[in-house]
């Protein structure tokens, strides 16, 4: 599934590309994503200019603006294996693209997905009163993240540390490939209880989280499955996983087998001499 890194990778490769454009058409080829997309979506859209892009978690916030009338904004979520990617007015579809939005300039937008987990919406107002945005936690790479606020959520808690991690109401974003070597730097078995761990091991493992987040957006994303960038590049974040899909090999730091368990329907691996 595309995380944080991929959809922050998408949003800065197809900005260039449509920020300031007018939409001109909308083409949808199939409306059977997660949730149905809007019989008035290219009535919503079309003659309305693009805003700088945003993105809140793993989804896609696109303004759209248009003199004396109500903001919008195009809501995106790429679901399990969507993409966007910059395509040309008269490029032929491919199986399984389903959305194009088309800018004055002859760029499309061209939504692909091919297990259609996705979906695109527009919301008019204020966004946080959509019940989709309005419960999620800070982003991991803002002020508002902090080691403070892991250990005081976590007090009490039984479940383990790497699914309260990956819990949206406690940070947004940190899915299982990052919350897996995010850990891994922070020296903590994914295993242990969140209620269990001490401050001063959140604060590490808050220091790890903006560490691999930072170092996969600047390396544009992961490569999984099908991941592409908005400009169709492939992500090369994979290059450097720790641990993430590397079980049964040697830890990189003490040479141990990585093992691989499984923690809230997800498969996770660690090391057991450099995570305690």
């Amino acid at each position: 599934m595309p995380e944080l890194p991929e959809v922050e990778t998408t949003r800065r490769g197809i900005a260039p590309h449509i920020v300031g454009q007018e939409i001109t058409e909308v083409v949808v080829r199939e409306r059977r994503l997660r949730t149905p997309v809007p019989d008035d979506l290219a009535d919503s859209l079309v003659g309305r200019r693009v805003g700088e892009l945003g993105r809140r978690a793993k989804y896609l916030l696109i303004p759209l603006q248009s003199p004396g009338q109500d903001e919008r904004t195009l809501l995106w979520h790429l679901g399990m294996s969507g993409s966007l990617r910059i395509a040309r007015v008269g490029d032929l579809p491919k199986k399984h693209d389903h959305v194009d939005v088309v800018v004055e300039d002859g760029s499309v937008l061209r939504y692909h997905d091919p297990r259609r987990f996705g979906f695109v919406d527009w919301l008019q107002g204020d966004l946080h009163s959509d019940t989709r945005l309005r419960r999620l936690g800070p982003e991991p790479l803002s002020p508002d993240f902090t080691a403070e606020r892991l250990y005081s959520m976590s007090r009490g808690r039984r479940l383990a540390v790497k699914p309260f991690l990956m819990d949206n109401a406690v940070v947004v974003g940190v899915g299982n490939i990052y919350a897996t070597e995010a850990l891994y730097l922070a020296g903590i078995d994914p295993r242990r209880s969140a209620g269990r761990i001490s401050h001063e091991r959140y604060v590490r493992l808050a220091e790890a989280v903006r560490e691999v987040l930072t170092a996969a957006i600047t390396q544009g994303g992961t490569t999984l499955r099908d991941f592409v960038s908005g400009t169709g590049e492939p992500g090369y974040f994979a290059q450097r996983l720790n641990v993430y899909g590397r079980a049964g090999q040697a830890c990189r730091r003490c040479g141990d087998e990585l093992r691989l368990i499984t923690l809230g329907q997800r498969a996770s691996v660690y090391c057991a001499h450099c995570q305690t």
